[in-house]
């Protein structure tokens, strides 16, 4: 049933986003050299590592990691790199990762493949056996201010919880926290 939930939404998505899509698109070619798309190694289901594909944010060279991790990320930022992360229409391409099974609407967000921290604490408990998520239910809870360890916690709450109205109000959730751009950082 998930399945189907995220095929129909994907396509219908798609549809209503193609403009906004192309748009921001244009954006990031006009505004910065290199590709449009950026393909980010993650962690898929059971540990598999997938293709993610992000509107370029960052400029070209930016070190892949968490960018919490780096020690000054807006000096990597992209002229519109900054706006595209606030609004979340970087996240926009993940339509694709979503509509190929890598990925589905709700689950925990896929770690980077570098993550190994919580890559670990997922495996011990379990959530990697869910098909990671555009948004979940820690990414309404705190987003990138979140420690690990209870990033996990909610992961886990998550998987324990799991069902198709949790999903509907996990996204319902996160369509008011990117309106009201609560728990953006970058």
């Amino acid at each position: 049933m998930k399945r189907i939930f995220d095929l129909l939404l994907a396509i219908v998505a798609a549809l209503i986003l193609l403009l906004p899509i192309v748009v921001v698109g244009l954006m990031v070619r006009l505004t910065s050299k290199g590709p449009v798309l950026y393909w980010s190694d993650r962690v898929g289901k059971d540990n598999v590592i997938f293709k993610m594909p992000k509107f370029r944010s960052m400029q070209m060279g930016t070190p892949a990691v968490a960018t919490h991790l780096l020690t000054n990320p807006d000096i990597y930022l992209t002229p519109v790199g900054s706006f595209l992360r606030k609004s979340s229409l970087d996240e926009l391409p993940q339509l694709w990762s979503i509509l190929n099974g890598n990925m589905s609407f709700v689950g925990p967000r896929p770690a980077l493949f570098n993550q190994y921290d919580l890559i670990e604490l997922r495996t011990q408990a379990g959530v990697h056996h869910l098909i990671p998520g555009l948004t979940g239910w820690a990414q309404i809870n705190g987003r990138d201010e979140l420690p690990i360890p209870q990033k996990v916690a909610m992961d886990i709450e998550y998987l324990k919880r799991k069902s198709l109205w949790f999903d509907i109000k996990i996204i319902f959730l996160t369509a008011v926290k990117v309106l009201k751009r609560d728990n953006v950082t970058h």
